[in-house]
């Protein structure tokens, strides 16, 4: 099942949102993260540049083939050996990844989606203890250049209260300028 709104553009104008390096250091992502899962990993913006942080492999998760792909050739081009690259619908049947089995998951543009707590759980799933999960999504605002209509984008308040739902505390808000905010929160023990 795709994701409500979920249509990509073209990589060039994709790549235009983001600084990911600067992102991931703001949302504490580092060394110390062996796995990560990566769900909805599109062009691999964020995948790539996990891999060349974390001691683990990055596990990115998506349901069009043409984005496994693309993410699979950055990482050959990368000599990235740590890409693990899984079509998958993992909204309508899960990760497939084991229970503990990562230190960080990324939701990052996703949580438009129709039940957000369902993924959130499944985040929750398969974090090891003291694991992060973290939300990028675009700020609530008519005014940014993409992102999802505003009857279905959601707040950060929103997410930080359908995460708290599903398993997770101690949230920390970030403004990713220009057009993103993200969320780190912990999984409750």
């Amino acid at each position: 099942m795709k994701v409500r709104e979920s249509g990509m553009p073209d990589e060039d104008v994709w790549k235009g949102f983001f600084e990911p390096n600067k992102i991931l250091k703001m949302l504490s992502l580092n060394d110390k993260a062996a796995d990560v899962a990566d769900f909805g990993s599109g062009y691999g913006t964020f995948t790539i540049p996990v891999a060349k942080i974390i001691s683990g492999k990055v596990c990115a998760i998506d349901i069009e083939p043409e984005m496994i792909e693309i993410t699979e050739q950055k990482a050959k081009a990368e000599n990235l050996n740590n890409v693990e690259t899984v079509l998958r619908d993992f909204i309508s049947e899960g990760s497939g990844l084991e229970d503990e089995s990562v230190d960080y998951v990324l939701l990052a543009n996703i949580l438009h989606l129709e039940g957000p707590e369902k993924l959130l759980r499944e985040a929750n799933r398969i974090l090891r203890p003291n694991g992060n999960v973290v939300i990028i999504h675009w700020n609530y605002d008519p005014a940014t250049p993409r992102g999802p209509p505003m009857e279905i984008r959601p707040t950060p308040e929103k997410c930080i209260e359908w995460a708290i739902s599903s398993g997770f505390s101690n949230p920390d808000k970030y403004d990713l300028k220009p057009y993103h905010y993200g969320i780190v929160l912990s999984k409750e023990w």
